[in-house]
């Protein structure tokens, strides 16, 4: 038992901290922001919002995005498609939107200087086009489909409460097994790190952002040089995010599982692949800060399955060590099944292949935080069909 007990007390070592830590966030929910609804338009945001999608061979997955944005209202002065040279028809979908709403603009950004990754490098230059005229810049992504009155609530809840930048958490789309039980793993990579959406952080290098639905102040976009500062970033969204709050505005970070859905990626192994390897931040943070959040997600998320299965057969035990780890292990657990139960209407299962398979997404915890680990100490080579 000697030997057991020094690996529970490393393993209390490790683990006590971080679910103290995880605990502190996760008492925050309470007070976080409600979900955001569909709202209507007032005439005082009349031509104040300009859209900007980029593009890059997204003709199988844009459709939905064009239509849910001519359903929006008069908010939206424009809609720009900035394309990076699709070879798939990509222009001439939006070309076709266009005939029926002139509010559909498509243009093709420049070629893709040094040091710029192509998603920031498309955003800028849609930003550089749009109208001087319009208050907010609203970035999107192809893969998401809006709902109406999406943009009028992300710019009253913005004026409202005096934010700067507004960015929206989904509701995923799920349709194959594999990928209803890693996704949700993967996901919950980022509910431990961070605290809850909807909870306002005043710590800049924890703000949390997503670039699928990103509104910002023009005026503010313009004072950090639009997205210069994200320039090579594979988490542009974040890092400019951060950037903008560290520069004194002010950030929030929402749920909008009721105001936008997304379909990212098809099946498991294209989920491992490309959005695994985002999910690190590493191109947001400091060093200490990747290592701090590793540690974290090893000992609450990665270590407390393999743990209770491990322990189970050597408890009940006379040694307070052994009780213990079991004890904080089993407990994790149980918080883990507690955030899956709140994660679920983050989900669209209706028409998932084995969406039951979402409530075992514990089971490949171990592996969600390998592939953090994997992620964090690679520079991707190649992204959304760009070799870099």
């Amino acid at each position: 038992m000697i030997i057991e007990s020094t690996i529970s007390l490393l393993l209390l070592l490790i683990q006590v901290p971080a679910t103290a830590l995880l605990l502190s966030r996760l008492l925050k929910g309470p007070r976080r922001h409600p979900p955001l609804k569909p709202q209507q338009p007032t005439p005082d945001i009349l031509g104040s919002v300009s859209v900007v999608v980029p593009t890059l061979n997204e003709a199988l997955r844009i459709s939905p995005l064009l239509a849910g944005l001519s359903r929006q209202s008069y908010e939206v002065r424009e809609v720009i498609v900035v394309d990076s040279r699709s070879q798939d028809g990509t222009p001439e979908l939006v070309k076709a939107v266009q005939e029926k709403d002139p509010r559909f603009r498509v243009m093709t950004d420049d070629p893709l200087p040094p040091g710029w990754v192509g998603r920031p490098w498309a955003l800028h230059n849609g930003f550089l086009f749009s109208s001087p005229d319009s208050e907010w810049f609203l970035g999107m992504d192809a893969d998401i489909q809006p709902d109406p009155g999406l943009v009028a609530s992300l710019v009253k809840t913005a004026q409202a409460e005096g934010y700067d930048l507004v960015s929206l958490s989904p509701q995923f789309i799920l349709q194959y097994p594999g990928e209803c039980w890693l996704q949700p793993a993967l996901l919950m990579t980022l509910l431990y790190r961070f605290d809850p959406a909807g909870v306002y952080t005043e710590q800049p290098e924890r703000v949390m952002a997503n670039g699928q639905c990103f509104l910002c102040r023009r005026s503010v976009l313009a004072a950090v040089d639009g997205y210069s500062s994200a320039q090579s970033s594979f988490c542009d969204d974040v890092t400019l995010a951060r950037n903008i709050a560290a520069a004194g505005f002010k950030v929030g970070f929402f749920d909008g599982a009721k105001v936008f859905k997304v379909r990212m990626y098809e099946g498991a192994m294209e989920t491992w692949k490309e959005w695994g390897r985002s999910l690190d931040l590493k191109d947001a943070a400091e060093s200490a800060q990747i290592w701090g959040d590793l540690w974290l997600l090893s000992a609450v998320q990665g270590l407390p399955l393999i743990v209770v299965l491990a322990y189970l057969p050597i408890s009940p035990s006379p040694y307070l060590p052994i009780s213990l780890v079991l004890a904080v292990n089993v407990f994790l657990v149980i918080i883990r099944f507690a955030l899956l139960l709140a994660i679920a209407p983050s989900y669209d299962r209706k028409n998932a292949q084995g969406g039951w398979l979402f409530w075992l997404s514990p089971l490949a915890d171990p592996l969600a935080v390998l592939r953090i680990f994997l992620s964090a100490f690679r520079t991707p080579k190649e992204w959304r069909g760009r070799k870099y």
